[in-house]
């Protein structure tokens, strides 16, 4: 191989950036990436990473200087395509998160809470101090009664650790901002917190404002006599904690973002027998090894059946919960469950190569995808920061040009950074999420954040995955058909009997359905056939119509068409016979739930086109749409289908949002304009989605859909009153015409009217579910 050929090979490498605090910071960094010759990055500021393609000329660390030449700090993730062993013996390695909230995952180890980290200071733990500090700050700027003699020198020791510790991760992040010229919302913070700050510490040390016994006069509108005679200490304080607050709510419905990955690599087993008896952990398997897989267990990774037969549930690849029966030179997946019998396998893939490994991936590229959404509140702060500190320049310079005292000029300064410090922007989205959220909880819903809350704006199409979403999930018996004078329940018992030694799926589904069932005696079982058994003094035997003509003859006409028909609705066939000849037909079949058909209709009444996309066969898949008044099906598809089927819509301009409950599911439900994920689906599915329905049932979806769209117009209205109150302010306090009393008072109320306006979600929905 050339040199050449070599450079213009692709690898591809995530790294995790700390730092990140809005779209602006997502941009700077995938610029700077993409600078490199032949670099393509995308940038996650959810995950709070980048996947980078990059040729072989450039190394892991170019990218990393190069993300640090833009401000930020990064670091290589390793391979997460297996559970990572510890050498102290503990299964799981704790994320890291720092002030920003990014979380750092050290392999596939369980979500740890942010306060659970040693050696670190949370933006929780901020926020906790921040409140005990400031409380006190802003009962004495705000109460003349409570300003006992002194009070402004206690104000400025509570103050100062709130403005620079609790308040650091702004003034960090916009100074990495301002080494590159950006101007961002934390430029706001860090602006409206300092100067107030700087002028109360000027007014207590320089001024007449340190006098004991001083106490501030509330005056609302024109000049003050002696402007060196107020502090600012409680606006300074308040803004700090509450812009703390909107990023602590925010963070909470960020941190979700890496658990799809964590939950689909906890699917894997953790150790494996090999075919010598030794037992060893899965880091140590190697291709070509022979491992055993018991009844009951995980199989250690992908592989090839050497001896033995099993029934594998393969429902985290198919999404099917009907099991597929294996026996030598079948193909396994890692992480499917065997049951019903011993499997010595060969491994063909391990870690990074392993199909589960490979879902993982499909996951955090389709989450990757994301990074794009860009926050209403970042796009108008690209305007309105640089604006406003250019009228606060020109209102000091306006000020002495006029002739008034420099103290003047710079009190209204002050009022007009403060009246435009974003404490309400800050609030706006994340307290009508929080709210929107709660209320979503209530009623079984689970929205992760806001970017799902600008997803469910507008969707187009709303594709369905069938098992455990409009189905059960799980096997019942939908028909049986008796020939010969046979009563049903006659029927019914004698298989449930010979069943009754079974661990296969189908066969509880027939016990359950028998109810009370006989003993059988010298039972045998052939797997992938059926089995038979003595009930009661005669030989019944059950099983697919292959294995049952075998043993007893061709089914008659009746059951014949009886078997066809159940076949052809995907259902799957247990013929039952004794003395002789085939007594009865059962299909064993997942059951379309009970509100299945009103979800739909719902979904109709929307606006939305709804596409059954599953795994099963065309068979099963057509009779539900047709039951349930789907427009299309998508049937067969594999993990990857689904997801290149969202992509493909998507492709095509449709906003797509997906609805399943299975790891099969995940990565499509990932890259999804909208995630929804069933309640009684996998973690892997849920952790995927941007929604969860706890409740299960697929009638929520719509009412998902509705309460977003609510969530969002409320967020939309707390971001123009937010800047609606401030803006409408500024003149007045450039004039010299508002306290900045006034100013910080204003401020206050408005994100008093965030929080009022958000709270009107509390109601939503309230007469839909009355009316259900």
């Amino acid at each position: 191989m050339s040199a050449d050929t070599a450079g213009r090979e692709s690898s591809h490498a995530v790294l995790d950036i700390e730092g990140m605090t809005c779209a602006s910071c997502v941009a700077r960094v995938e610029k700077r990436l993409q600078r490199l010759d032949g670099v393509h990055a995308t940038v996650n500021l959810a995950t709070e990473s980048a996947r980078v393609e990059h040729p072989a000329a450039v190394s892991v660390d170019d990218l990393v200087q190069a993300v640090g030449e833009a401000g930020y700090s990064a670091r290589v993730r390793a391979p997460r395509g297996r559970p990572q062993a510890h050498p102290s013996g503990a299964h799981d390695a704790p994320e890291e998160h720092d002030d920003h909230g990014a979380a750092h995952d050290h392999g596939a180890g369980h979500q740890h809470d942010v306060e659970d980290v040693p050696g670190r200071t949370t933006l929780r733990t901020r926020l906790i101090w921040g409140i005990v500090l400031a409380a006190p700050v802003v009962v004495f700027g705000m109460v003349p009664a409570w300003q006992f003699p002194g009070w402004q020198w206690v104000s400025l020791v509570l103050t100062a650790p709130v403005v620079f510790w609790a308040g650091w991760p702004f003034h960090r992040a916009t100074f990495a901002n301002a080494r590159h010229g950006a101007l961002t919302m934390d430029t706001l913070v860090t602006l409206g917190t300092f100067a107030a700050f700087a002028w109360s510490l000027w007014a207590v040390l320089f001024g007449s404002a340190g006098r004991i016994g001083i106490r501030h006069d509330v005056v609302l509108f024109g000049p003050v006599h002696d402007p060196t005679s107020l502090v600012y200490f409680e606006v300074a304080a308040a803004v700090t904690v509450l812009i703390l607050l909107g990023r602590y709510i925010e963070q909470r419905s960020r941190r979700r973002a890496g658990a799809a990955l964590r939950s689909l690599l906890e699917l894997g087993a953790t150790d494996v027998e090999l075919a010598d008896g030794r037992r060893v952990g899965i880091e140590a398997l190697r291709v070509g090894d022979e491992f055993v897989v018991r009844p009951g267990e995980k199989i250690a990774t992908d592989g090839v059946v050497v001896d033995g037969a099993a029934a594998v549930d393969e429902s985290m690849l198919t999404g099917e919960s009907v099991p597929v029966d294996v026996g030598p030179g079948s193909e396994v997946t890692g992480g499917t469950i065997a049951s019903g019998g011993r499997l010595r396998v060969r491994a063909t893939s391990v870690g990074d190569e392993t199909r589960l490994a490979h879902l993982a991936r499909l996951v955090d590229e389709a989450q990757s995808g994301k990074s794009r959404v860009q926050r209403l509140a970042d796009r108008v702060s690209a305007v309105f920061v640089p604006v406003v500190i250019v009228v606060a320049v020109l209102t000091l310079v306006g000020w002495i040009i006029a002739g008034a005292p420099v103290a003047s000029g710079f009190t209204a300064a002050v009022a007009v950074l403060i009246i435009a410090c974003p404490c309400a922007l800050g609030l706006a989205t994340p307290i009508a999420v929080l709210v929107g959220t709660g209320r979503g909880a209530e009623l079984g819903i689970l929205i992760t954040g806001p970017e799902a809350l600008e997803a469910a704006e507008r969707i187009d199409v709303v594709l369905m995955d069938k098992t455990g979403t409009l189905t059960e999930g799980r096997m019942s018996v939908a028909s049986v058909v008796t020939a010969g004078g046979i009563d049903r329940d006659e029927a019914l018992r004698a298989a449930g009997a010979v069943e009754s030694a079974s661990e296969h799926p189908i066969a509880r589904a027939i016990v359950a359905a028998a109810g009370a069932v006989p003993p059988v005696t010298d039972f045998t079982g052939v797997p992938g056939g059926g089995v038979s058994g003595s009930v009661e003094g005669r030989e019944v035997t059950a099983g697919s119509v292959a294995f049952v003509a075998q043993r007893l003859g061709a089914l008659s006409a009746e059951l014949d068409a009886a078997a066809r028909a159940a076949a052809a609705s995907g259902a799957s066939v247990v013929v039952v016979g004794w003395d002789g000849a085939a007594r009865a037909v059962i299909a064993v079949a997942d059951r379309v739930r009970h509100d299945a058909r009103e979800a739909v209709t719902r979904l109709h009444r929307t606006g939305a086109s709804v596409v059954l996309v599953t795994g099963d066969n065309a068979g099963a898949a057509a009779a539900v749409a047709s039951e349930l008044g789907i427009d299309e099906v998508v049937a067969d598809v594999r993990p990857e289908g689904k997801l290149d089927e969202v992509r493909r819509r998507q492709a095509a301009g449709e906003r797509v949002a997906m609805v399943g409950d299975g790891v099969n599911d995940a990565a499509a439900l990932a890259a999804a304009d909208l995630g929804i994920a069933m309640g009684g689906g996998t973690d892997a599915a849920k952790h995927a989605s941007d929604i969860t329905l706890t409740a299960g049932s697929p009638r929520a979806v719509a009412e998902a859909i509705e309460l977003s769209r609510r969530t969002l117009g409320i967020i939309r209205g707390n971001l123009f009153w937010a800047f609606a109150y401030n803006v409408a302010a500024v003149p007045l306090a450039v004039a010299g015409l508002l306290n900045p009393m006034v100013a910080a008072a204003a401020m206050a109320f408005s994100s008093v009217f965030v929080v009022l306006n958000s709270l009107r979600l509390r109601s939503a929905l309230r007469p839909a579910r009355r009316s259900a």
